[in-house]
């Protein structure tokens, strides 16, 4: 059974005012809510198991080490991998994309080729366009058309021998669009040898993920977009990839054998998790899967659909208004702007006085605010504790800017 107000129950701050007005969270694209159980795991970590992992045999080391270790076969069974040590704890998705990037740079040598999209995260744009600087590979960019759907011709046309890195979002940050990696992957598969990178940010909170079936070479997504903590973050990488790339930072924990003359490596996963990791909140990022589960991922889709569908419908009803990515299939985010309204954060400032959150900006997507030809949007953005009333506010308060800006 799906129960709206017994979810909203587990998240505390949803009961807390902004500007004396109920909040209405919908930011949860930039980062979702935590509910009571994620943040009840992080209180016992620090204030019961506090200690580092891994390094020492007292009781609080070894226990910690073991929650640790638990959350990591958490995810490795909620994205389906292969095994536990394919799952690679990080601060984020920026820097599971930086990591991936660093380690593939001595896969690619001059005029080799990157193909990644036009609806891209910076995360998934910078780090490649630095992978090119050293070492002289080239991008190459798949087009959008008017309503933010990818051009696949042009990835056809694209793909080649000197293709060496395929790296694309499965849902857009920016419009919520969702893209075709099923078929994105399998043509790549079919006409090449390239590494397959897939940005799960946008996606791992709404989808149920199976990077098996996907026959992805990485995947990478954030914890804090999942109710977990922020800091959090997961880089998944098939096992024969991982063990024959370099590691990303050295120190403590990724040797197996260090000297003066030399150092070996540790096997996975730690090869990849130099230094003190997030240790509170690796575990509860765990906490926010078992949520999740208990939820239920048809669950929290169905819900997140039909708050779009009914957020679209009702907005659309505005005159004025421009929905970008409108006719795409979408997920979890409804980006537009009010004719006659210059700066979108004008309506972000006025419906924060409602004691609405909502995004407002270019959203890390300047590439895509180029593409419509405007600075930057307004961004509502879904979570499992979302309701339809929360919709109908949100729209009285962009009625209610559009009457003081226009």
């Amino acid at each position: 059974m799906f129960d709206i107000q017994e979810i909203r129950s587990q998240f505390s701050i949803l009961d807390r005012e902004v500007n004396g007005k109920p909040l209405v969270y919908l930011d949860n694209a930039a980062t979702s809510q935590k509910p009571n159980s994620v943040l009840e795991v992080c209180h016992a970590y620090y204030t019961e198991l506090n200690a580092n992992v891994h390094r020492g045999i007292h009781t609080l080391s070894q226990l910690a080490t073991e929650e640790m270790e638990l959350s990591r076969r958490k995810i490795q069974k909620f994205i389906n991998a292969e095994h536990d040590f394919e799952v690679i704890f990080t601060k984020g998705t920026t820097e599971g994309l930086n990591l991936i990037a660093y380690i593939l740079t001595q896969k690619l040598q001059k005029d080799d080729e990157i193909i990644i999209s036009y609806l891209e995260h910076h995360s998934n744009i910078v780090p490649w366009q630095m992978l090119c600087e050293r070492t002289g590979a080239k991008l190459r960019v798949i087009p959008i058309d008017e309503n933010g759907i990818l051009q696949m011709d042009h990835f056809d046309q694209f793909l080649s021998e000197k293709t060496k890195v395929v790296s694309v979002n499965q849902v857009s940050n920016a419009l919520g669009i969702v893209n075709p990696i099923e078929e994105i992957i399998a043509k790549t598969r079919k006409n090449t040898d390239a590494y397959v990178v897939i940005d799960g940010a946008q996606s791992a909170p709404h989808f149920n993920i199976d990077v098996q079936k996907l026959d992805c070479d990485f995947f990478v997504f954030s914890g804090h977009k999942m109710y977990a903590p922020m800091g959090t973050g997961i880089l998944y990488g098939k096992r024969e990839i991982l063990e024959a790339l370099p590691p990303f930072h050295g120190g403590g924990e990724m040797i197996a054998t260090c000297s003066f003359e030399g150092t070996t490596y540790a096997g996975l996963p730690f090869k990849y998790e130099a230094g003190t990791p997030n240790v509170g909140g690796n575990i509860a990022l765990g906490a926010a899967v078992d949520f999740m589960n208990r939820v239920g991922h048809t669950n929290i889709q169905n819900h997140e659909n039909a708050l779009l569908e009914y957020a679209q419908r009702q907005l659309l009803e505005i005159e004025g208004i421009k929905i970008y990515g409108e006719k795409a299939k979408r997920t979890g985010v409804v980006s537009f702007n009010l004719e006659g309204v210059g700066i979108a954060s004008d309506v972000g400032m006025i419906l924060d006085k409602m004691g609405i959150a909502v995004r407002t900006g270019h959203h890390c997507t300047q590439p895509i605010m180029n593409f419509f030809n405007i600075a930057g949007t307004v961004r509502a953005s879904f979570a499992v504790y979302n309701t339809f009333e929360e919709i109908d506010i949100l729209v009285e308060g962009v009625k209610k800017a559009q009457r003081m800006l226009s």
